[in-house]
């Protein structure tokens, strides 16, 4: 008789899960990407097990894209509910990688900057902190919510922002904040923590274009003051 481990039976930093969440998706194999996606395995395979075997029927990644779910949900171990999570995850894939650059907004000044967070930060009542992370394009990859509530030193960290910028690959960033009052004018707190980012994002090589702050309907540009 032969043995087969069970995910769960082997050791912790070995897990595919566990793993994903320690080092990162990269460093995984095929293998333990897809049984991750599975979760589980058969009474006499793992789901690293059933997945390789899945990936052997279809010769591969490639081949697995093209595959409907009843081929999918007839091998052994499959069936219909882990066929339609997978077919899911890879439609995910497939519409990411069929954005194109073209589509990403590029910002060629203050105003397209604003005009991405205009119509949802206008009307929040709390101050958001969020940066729009850029390419070496200036085109926006993402734009992430740093911090909510009263902007200040204390809340706004360098460390928070640059980590997100780095893990993305970002060349530049724009700063974003919303004022709720509807005043967009900055005050002592805004331009400590733009100067203080500033020389953190020099220090790192990503450079701080402009810090935008939104108000009613109409915005500040930092760059465009010249505080930046």
């Amino acid at each position: 008789m032969v043995y087969h481990a069970r995910i769960k039976d082997m050791p912790a930093d070995q897990r595919p899960r566990e793993r994903l969440i320690r080092e990162g998706a990269r460093a995984l194999s095929d293998p333990e990407l897809l049984a991750v996606i599975l979760r589980t395995g058969t009474p006499d395979k793992s789901a690293v097990e059933l997945a390789t075997d899945v990936l052997s029927l279809f010769s591969g990644l490639k081949s697995l894209v093209q595959a409907g779910v009843e081929e999918l949900s007839a091998v052994k171990g499959m069936g219909p509910v882990k066929a339609a999570q997978l077919k899911a995850a890879l439609e995910i894939g497939r519409r990411l990688a069929s954005v194109s650059e073209s589509e990403r907004p590029t910002i060629r000044g203050p105003g397209d900057a604003a005009a991405i967070v205009m119509e949802e930060m206008r009307h929040l009542d709390r101050e958001h902190f969020c940066a729009l992370l850029l390419n070496t394009k200036h085109q926006v990859v993402a734009r992430e919510t740093i911090s909510i509530g009263t902007l200040s030193s204390s809340v706004v960290h360098p460390r928070e922002l640059f980590k997100t910028a780095i893990k993305r690959s970002s060349s530049a960033i724009i700063l974003v904040h919303n004022h709720p009052s509807g005043d967009p004018t900055p005050s002592r707190e805004d331009r400590e923590i733009t100067m203080r980012l500033r020389d953190a994002g020099s220090l790192l090589g990503i450079e701080v274009l402009d810090h935008i702050i939104i108000g009613d309907n109409k915005f500040i540009s930092f760059k465009d003051r010249g505080i930046l």
